[in-house]
């Protein structure tokens, strides 16, 4: 029998990566070691969902300051408030580093060997280190795991790699500036620009077509995107994207591909998406295929590659680009490869996602389009909803037409019509969409929502009594939750 350094070696210390080392250290007892040259916690903690939350909470804390305070009657005697984004930002950088520590200390305490430093594959089972102090190490493992994560992309045009920074460098920003553009129609631009529009940077928000978020449902699409306009953002669309920047009198000037020109901008912020990080890694060695259709590593469902002891998950294999979703697949890893689970496998059916824009997005399961396209038209029932949140009912200087909304729709499904599909934008939609993420995965119908006694006065109570009012609630049986992996329960579709 081949002798290994290590039973498992996981490749990148983000949430996926780090679940599944501490897991098979911790609960299996096997010999693990992890590489990390970067710092703890991947993007995610570092340049992503963390320090992104922290800022938008303080965007949102801030424009309630400004705007909401004088409809409640709370006085501020007449001082502007000031954001100090230097001091905030160390503040955000210390918690952070704290944050580094708990996933450092935590890998520690399972028993889990740190290797902090650059990973190359030799072969299958051999691992080259470049390590952090100056030396090299060369390790061997008999199950190999790549969660390495992604990074920024920035596209080409001139000037554009010498003139921008990436959402990377937005976290580095060490000064709030006067003048941002911001360019990207997905979720990490349209956070960034609602965030930097929020503290009262004047914000640009530069898409190559007519409306942000396009791959959500339309509802959320279409109703962020006049949102947006409708709170003083710069919307430019249709621009085709950015072809030049260039640097006039210490400001930046950005020169669109259908000849628009935006200028005097202290930055520009290219955010058109992400790839996987694997510059480095020696694939082509190890004999670890790609996908055909993107520039990511190749899995199947259980995040086998096509080398039989090499698995990847997360950013690097790009089903689903979400960190409790490298998390839960990276622990199901570990239950299958040292549990005796044979079957276990994370499930990447109706996963709640959630867009801190302002205002929030949740949304899970089947868009419109996408439920068309399974169920045919006729298998489908749309529930829809638009109201003012009550927050803004003592908003007497606004028209009811002009108070900010919120927009709820519920697709369902079949004779019985099952939930396929829920999309909320507005105040608290990233808050209150967690439990109705937990209906949907025990396969709930629109009668299960019906049944339920709402809680008032909620904005959760709009989706509970969606489409209902006026109508009788019909009661509905209980059902058993599925088992992790297990299929997306099914709508009863009529016979014809």
């Amino acid at each position: 029998m081949t002798s290994y350094d290590f039973d498992y070696l996981v490749i990148g210390g983000g949430s996926g990566g780090v679940s599944s080392a501490k897991r098979a250290a911790q609960l299996y007892g096997k010999k693990v070691a992890i590489v990390e040259g970067a710092r703890w916690g991947g993007t995610c903690v570092n340049v992503g969902c963390v320090p992104k939350k922290i800022m938008f909470q303080a965007a949102n804390l801030y424009h309630s300051i400004i705007e909401d305070t004088g409809p409640y009657e709370i006085s501020l005697s007449g001082t502007k408030p000031k954001f100090n984004w230097g001091v905030f930002k160390a503040k955000r950088d210390a918690y952070i580093e704290r944050l580094n520590n708990i996933y450092l200390n935590g890998l520690q305490s399972a028993g889990v060997t740190i290797i902090e430093g650059w990973a190359s594959f030799k072969d299958a089972h051999t691992i080259h280190v470049n390590m952090n102090d100056g030396f090299t190490q060369t390790v061997t493992a008999e199950h190999i795991m790549i969660a390495s994560g992604g990074k920024p992309m920035i596209p080409s045009g001139n000037g554009i790699q010498e003139h921008t920074i990436t959402s990377d460098g937005f976290f580095a920003l060490t000064e709030q500036p006067k003048k941002a553009v911001v360019v990207g129609a997905g979720y990490i631009a349209v956070e960034l620009a609602g965030v930097l529009n929020f503290l009262g940077t004047e914000t640009h928000l530069v898409i190559r077509k007519a409306k942000v978020l396009r791959e959500f449902d339309p509802v959320i699409s279409d109703f962020l995107t006049n949102e947006m306009i409708q709170q003083g953002m710069h919307l430019h669309k249709n621009t085709g994207g950015v072809e030049q920047v260039e640097l006039v009198n210490g400001l930046k000037t950005v020169t669109c591909v259908n000849g628009e020109v935006i200028e005097g901008a202290d930055i520009v912020l290219m955010a058109p998406g992400r790839v996987p990080n694997m510059e480095g890694l020696g694939l082509d060695k190890a004999g670890v295929a790609l996908k055909e259709e993107s520039p990511h590593i190749k899995v199947d469902e259980y995040q086998n590659t096509n080398v039989p002891n090499i698995y990847a998950l997360g950013d690097v294999a790009g089903l689903l680009e979400l960190t409790p979703m490298a998390i839960a697949a990276g622990r199901r890893l570990a239950d299958r490869l040292f549990g005796n689970l044979d079957d276990a496998k994370a499930s990447y059916e109706l996963v709640p996602t959630v867009v801190f824009s302002h205002p929030t997005v949740g949304t899970i399961g089947l868009t419109e389009p996408k439920a068309i396209e399974k169920y045919g038209e006729k298998n489908l029932k749309i529930y829809k909803s638009t109201f003012v949140n009550l927050y803004y009912s003592m908003f007497s200087h606004l028209q009811p037409s002009d108070k900010p909304k919120t927009v709820v729709k519920m697709i369902c499904a079949g004779e019985n019509e099952l939930v396929v599909g829920l999309h909320i934008v507005g105040m608290g939609a990233d808050e209150m969409l967690q439990g109705f993420a937990v209906a949907m995965k025990m396969g709930a119908t629109k009668a299960d929502f019906d049944a339920t006694v709402a809680i008032h006065p909620t904005a959760s109570e709009e989706v509970v009594t969606l489409g209902t009012w006026g109508t009788s609630p019909q009661a509905s049986g209980a059902k058993a939750p599925p088992l992790m992996g297990a299929p997306a329960p099914q709508p009863q579709l009529s016979k014809m």
